[in-house]
């Protein structure tokens, strides 16, 4: 494309690709200023042009401009770097039926639940912190959410492969940035809110508004649908120009549940829409899949797929990856794997191991906290623990260079009443858990979910990922090498 394609009074020349990381090699690309939380582009700007930039877009003065330079001073590059991303990708979010997920939990449940559904209806895509997925092609998760270049380039790549709609994890911190300002969301989904990402937003009303944010930039024809059951499901919605729906459990709602029957393996609910009664089944399992569901339900029915069809598949939903993986080698205890990283998400799948671990029998909890964010959370996930569990593992949690021991110290704050112990290599935490688990017992793996990283000081470094070191020790620890039967749900 022509620079003229994008601004008016510069010079006619060929943009081949778009920058906003000076590091990477961009040949014949536009290089856009952006003030980070923690870089300032205007500081790398000759960085870029070794890389290949031969237009600089700039909020700040320049000194020494390049003469073999285009320079174009705008107020807000990071505006000016999303309508032009949108044309330069050929408006790819306008192609597709976009589903938006945001809230502190449940974000990758209920996109993948769309995105599962959806798929026996028309090709769907999925980006978030699980991958990139569409059709065939199965990438690796990006470091961080995706920059405005890589998330249109993404879309763009799934139109070309005939994808229809896309279901997308928005996190406050890419909603905050900017990062998605020239989406075209069709559908927004408001989970819940409890304490997360303080470490960025730095209080829960900033937080809060980083979320509001989505909904308040949503066009006419959207929809915005949210949790009325949270606190904030109402408030985040009050001044969206999107028709607005809501779904609950515990109070009055568009999608409501009635009544509910949590078992080991699945949940019975039914779900009362516009004075219709649906009978629900479904494979997942936990009282916080029943909101995610029903979330779901609510987007692909308002987008006109019918709940009768959508009832066909959601018994049939695979397995979100590291969100309460059951792992079933033929061990006869519970284990399960969660991502949950928050207080909110702890408590939840604490309640779930609950009610189903009789009172003779221990719940067990493995878990850590990131280093250098939010520590805050630390004592508060001490007392969640101590509330339900009869025995902590307090192990490693992307450590980014903070001494492992005094994270786990700092969460043991909160602990009054329940033994733990600090076993600092996460690998025999897990070892330990299952030599210390007797039959129907259940433990719990909480934190890291299916990532394969580790989070050092230096970057990150490849990690086996818990689901594979349970299975690992079960073989080895428990059957002794001889293996049982591999069911991981």
């Amino acid at each position: 494309m022509k620079l003229t394609d994008f601004f008016e009074n510069v010079p006619e020349i060929e943009i081949k690709s778009l920058m906003d990381d000076s590091r990477k090699k961009r040949p014949e690309s536009i290089f856009f200023c952006i003030k980070g939380y923690v870089n300032d582009g205007h500081n790398y700007i000759d960085q870029a042009i070794e890389n290949g930039a031969i237009v600089i877009v700039h909020s700040e003065p320049i000194e020494n401009p390049n003469p073999d330079i285009t320079y174009i001073k705008v107020k807000d590059v990071i505006h000016v770097f999303n309508q032009v991303a949108d044309s330069f990708y050929d408006y790819p979010s306008h192609k597709l039926t976009m589903y938006g997920v945001t809230g502190t939990s449940g974000k990758s449940s209920i996109a993948c639940i769309i995105k599962d559904i959806l798929n026996h209806i028309e090709p769907t895509g999925y980006v978030g912190t699980l991958s990139v997925e569409y059709n065939n092609v199965k990438l690796p998760p990006l470091l961080m959410s995706p920059n405005i270049d890589e998330l249109h380039g993404i879309l763009h790549d799934m139109v070309d492969a005939g994808i229809q709609s896309c279901a997308y994890e928005v996190s406050s911190v890419s909603i905050e940035q900017g990062k998605v300002d020239a989406i075209d969301f069709d559908v927004a989904i408001f989970t819940n809110l409890t304490q997360g990402h303080l470490d960025y937003h730095g209080t829960m009303a900033n937080y809060f508004h980083a979320k509001k944010k989505m909904f308040d930039q949503l066009k006419e024809d959207a929809v915005a649908i949210v949790n009325v059951d949270d606190p904030s499901g109402m408030k985040i919605v009050q001044d969206t120009n999107a028709k607005v729906v809501t779904y609950g459990i515990d109070h009055e709602a568009d999608y409501r549940v009635t009544d509910y029957h949590i078992l080991k393996d699945s949940i019975h609910f039914t779900l009362r829409v516009d004075e219709t009664e649906y009978r629900i089944e479904t494979n997942l399992i936990a009282r916080f899949n029943i909101y995610n569901l029903v979330g779901a339900i609510a987007a692909l029915h308002q987008k006109g797929l019918a709940i009768e069809t959508i009832a066909q598949y959601t018994n049939q939903l695979h397995q979100v990856e590291g969100r309460m993986q059951r792992i079933k080698d033929g061990q006869p205890f519970n284990l399960i794997v969660d991502f949950a990283h928050t207080p909110d998400g702890i408590e939840q799948v604490c309640q779930y191991a609950s009610s189903i671990t009789a009172k003779e029998n221990r719940i067990i909890a493995i878990t850590g906290s990131v280093g250098k964010r939010d520590t805050m959370k630390r004592p508060i996930f001490g007392e969640i623990l101590d509330r339900y569990c009869d025995m902590i593992i307090l192990t490693e949690d992307d450590d980014r260079g903070e001494n492992v021991r005094e994270i786990a110290e700092d969460i043991a704050k909160g602990i009054h009443h329940t033994n733990y112990i600090i076993i600092e290599d996460r690998y025999d935490a897990i070892r330990q858990s299952v030599e210390l688990c007797s039959s129907n017992d259940t433990i719990l793996i909480l934190g890291k979910g299916d990532e394969k990283f580790m989070y050092r000081e230096f970057g990150r470094e490849p990690y086996e990922g818990d689901d594979v070191i349970c299975h690992e020790v079960l073989k080895k620890y428990y059957f002794g090498d001889e293996g049982g039967l591999d069911e991981t749900e």
